[in-house]
């Protein structure tokens, strides 16, 4: 085995990791209600990084498998919070998917992560100045100030680079935590039986309800949903939601939005607000990127809703300028926070416990099982 007498400090450069009075109870693997034979975490994982095992935590897949529900840290007689350190291991392992190193970068720097969200914004409102129409100032006509089909293009465009990013960056997941992993011998069979478990994780997360409470759950999804939702409209069909006519209360372009925006302002508020008070285990450390994240999504949703007042009152010049903001806020959020941010996060859990499916199944099937 391979020793890095740097990687703990390494590991620190992304958060929270204090090991110095951890003695190795296994407590905090005890208490979790996910932690298993094939993956004894957080212990093994705090252990990897004590001992210098950087290969052996690169290839590791339990980080992920870890939803952050803070029981193991209130279980910890040392105080040494293995909860925050599974959040500091997926900050630090994301960066080593991302062959870029933007990720890095991002969460070992405030400068860089909150200049390339500046960056971006005004890259943005600049493609604004060059090639929205002209405003009409007598009634609200958003799609002549912001042609519909320029916008869509620009949408699309941006959906392709994030996809690359986020594919290429998956990738690299899959080559460190199974194509390098030599324990197991894994079918190619397997891959696709066991494809249903990357399915259901990804529509319900349901992982997280087998660790939290119900309701925190409930949450979690929502606030997903909402953005999927979101998402979804703003880039496959925004020819249809970002409209001049205005439609009936019941028509779905209206309640769609109106479902996505409530329960990104809500549930992004109460984050923000948890962590300010610091009332539950998840929110006593805070790093800039839990900061961000809910903050550039409140904001998006806020923007939108006040898009959407100024529509509805003919108020065409707040109206256009809101919309410049809104977009100056949401392309920063897509751009730098799903590929590089904690937005990926939402990818690689999902795979994390599909590879470990996997590799579980494999392991029955060299048993004879």
């Amino acid at each position: 085995m391979k020793v890095d007498p740097k990687l703990l400090s390494d590991v620190r450069k992304y958060g929270e990791f204090d090991v110095t009075g951890c003695f190795n109870c296994g407590s905090c693997t005890v208490k979790c209600n996910l932690s298993k034979d094939s993956s004894t975490f957080p212990r093994q994982s705090m252990r990897h990084v004590v001992m210098g095992l950087k290969d052996q935590l690169n290839s590791s897949l339990e980080p992920w498998l870890c939803y952050y529900c803070g029981d193991c840290s209130k279980t910890c007689p040392r105080q040494t919070e293995p909860g925050e350190a599974m959040m500091t291991l997926r900050r630090y392992l994301t960066s080593k998917y991302d062959w870029t190193g933007l990720a890095s970068k991002f969460y070992q720097s405030a400068a860089w992560e909150i200049g390339a969200i500046f960056i971006v914004a005004a890259f943005v409102l600049a493609l604004g100045v060059m090639f929205t129409g002209p405003m009409v100032t007598d009634r609200v006509e958003l799609n002549t100030f912001a042609p519909v089909e320029k916008v869509h293009l620009f949408d699309m465009g941006m959906f392709v680079v994030l996809s690359f990013f986020i594919i290429s960056n998956a990738f690299n997941m899959f080559h460190l935590t199974m194509y390098k992993d030599k324990s197991v011998k894994i079918p190619i069979s397997l891959y696709i039986t066991q494809l249903k478990e990357l399915m259901v994780q990804f529509a319900t997360q349901k992982k997280f309800r087998e660790c939290t409470t119900s309701s925190r759950w409930i949450k979690h999804w929502l606030i997903v949903a909402g953005y999927v939702t979101m998402f979804i409209l703003v880039v496959v069909f925004l020819g249809w939601f970002q409209t001049d006519n205005i439609y009936p209360i019941y028509h779905p372009q209206r309640w769609l939005g109106y479902f996505a925006t409530i329960v990104l302002v809500v549930f992004t508020a109460e984050i923000i607000y948890g962590r300010i008070i610091k009332r539950d285990q998840i929110h006593r450390f805070s790093h800039l990127s839990d900061w961000l994240f809910p903050i550039l999504l409140l904001l998006t949703a806020v923007t939108g809703i006040a898009v959407h007042a100024f529509r509805y009152m003919e108020l065409p010049l707040p109206t256009y300028y809101t919309y410049a903001i809104h977009m100056a806020i949401a392309v920063p959020m897509l751009v730098v926070e799903v590929p590089f941010g904690k937005w990926s996060h939402l990818l690689y859990r999902p795979l994390a416990v599909y590879f470990q499916s996997i590799k579980d199944k494999a392991i029955l099937l060299q048993k004879g099982g």
